[in-house]
């Protein structure tokens, strides 16, 4: 079957919600500081908002010969629409849908003059999560079953955000907290990161699992520092705590640091920098996103490899959409799911959807839905061209 169209898209869905419950009190994300990368500097520091684009999401539509069409999605808007429509969607069209692994070596060739990483390896993301929609709907199969069919039939899945007692009353066995300070911000930042997981460690008892998220914010000196103040606390990983390319880095922290997980990836684009990390014993869970490393077919990739060395993949936010959970649920080595709560507490997760037939958590463990492809329950007139 051949590629008819591949379009950048927008979506302009309607409300699916007739009841709005009312919630006790503003979300964590409203307000909390959160260490990140550019916290050295004071004008950008209080809040990621003030220096991430704001360019919003990116969907793309594959329609096939017959009129079958499928949706991917990934994220930051114009410049990735940009090289969708003005590069790979011509190139691409005509070609066999089944050819997955020949469509996906396309773009990342044809992408070299620029550069296959980043807003490109998004971009490459978009078009492969829609062609495997678009394969699963003509063959009448959830995704899970054409990657050879679910591993387990649930999976648990961990709550990523600072409302911990609103994740405990949701049912979450497992949570993961944003670091709030890094190294500009001396000891008493050093003092206030501990006082939070203490905390933390204290309300939720000994039979939840806690994680620290640190988001591109530490230096290797700092991460040593922390994890040493944090031992007491038995978290099971510290995530992403140095910038992604800073290599020889992770390896130092990972000689100085050995009773605790060390975690990352989301920011890492393409297999190859995996391989790295994974050949240098970095990590002992790598974490792509879906929506930015190159899609389904680049992640099982990477499960692969990790899966050789004797590591665990944990998709970053793989719980929040049907193709991390579809993703998740075929993968042997992919046993957790991460699912953000950045809605405000006493709101039900199910109003927070923004489509039909996607599926929630339940006491810390949540399931594909049955597709077919990933089961999104998108009308055609809900879809417009992104470039209006």
């Amino acid at each position: 079957m051949k590629i008819k169209e591949i379009q950048a898209v927008k979506l302009n869905m309607p409300s699916r919600v007739n009841k709005h419950t009312p919630p006790r009190r503003p979300s964590w994300v409203e307000s909390a500081e959160v260490a990140n990368p550019m916290s050295k500097y004071p004008r950008f520091k209080r809040h990621r908002s003030r220096w991430m684009p704001k360019w919003g999401d990116v969907f793309v539509k594959v329609t096939v010969e017959d009129g079958t069409w499928g949706l991917g999605q990934t994220s930051f808007g114009n410049p990735v629409a940009t090289i969708i429509d003005g590069h790979f969607a011509p190139m691409l069209a005509g070609e066999n849908c089944f050819a997955i692994e020949k469509i996906w070596d396309m773009m990342f060739r044809m992408s070299k003059p620029y550069g296959s990483l980043g807003l490109t390896s998004c971009a490459m993301s978009a078009v492969d999560l829609a062609l495997w929609d678009v394969i699963g709907k003509i063959k009448n199969q959830p995704v899970y079953e054409l990657l050879g069919g679910p591993v387990r039939d649930r999976i648990f899945a961990y709550a990523t955000g600072n409302d911990t007692d609103w994740q405990i009353e949701l049912g979450f066995k497992a949570v993961k907290l944003a670091c709030p300070y890094g190294p500009a911000d001396g000891l008493s930042g050093l003092n206030a990161n501990e006082k939070l997981v203490a905390e933390t460690r204290e309300f939720v008892g000994d039979s939840v699992e806690i994680m620290l998220d640190c988001y591109m914010a530490f230096d290797v000196e700092y991460t040593i520092r922390l994890a040493r103040r944090l031992k007491p606390y038995r978290l099971k990983w510290i995530e992403e705590f140095l910038i992604p390319e800073d290599i020889d880095g992770h390896v130092k922290v990972r000689n100085a640091v050995n009773w605790v997980s060390l975690a990352s990836g989301e920011h890492l684009y393409t297999r190859w920098p995996f391989k790295q990390l994974i050949e240098r014993g970095c990590l002992d869970i790598l974490q792509p996103d879906i929506y930015w490393v190159g899609g389904i077919t680049e992640c099982v990739k990477i499960c692969h490899m990790a899966d050789a060395a004797g590591l665990t993949v944990i998709f970053h936010g793989g719980g929040l959409t049907q193709y991390g959970l579809h993703l998740s649920a075929a993968m042997p080595n992919t046993p957790w799911v991460e699912y953000f709560v950045g809605t405000p507490p006493g709101v039900p997760l199910e109003e927070t959807k923004p489509f039909e037939g996607e599926t929630v958590p339940k006491d810390s463990y949540i399931a594909p839905n049955e597709g077919p492809g990933f089961g999104l329950e998108v009308k055609q007139e809900w879809i417009t061209p992104y470039w209006v």
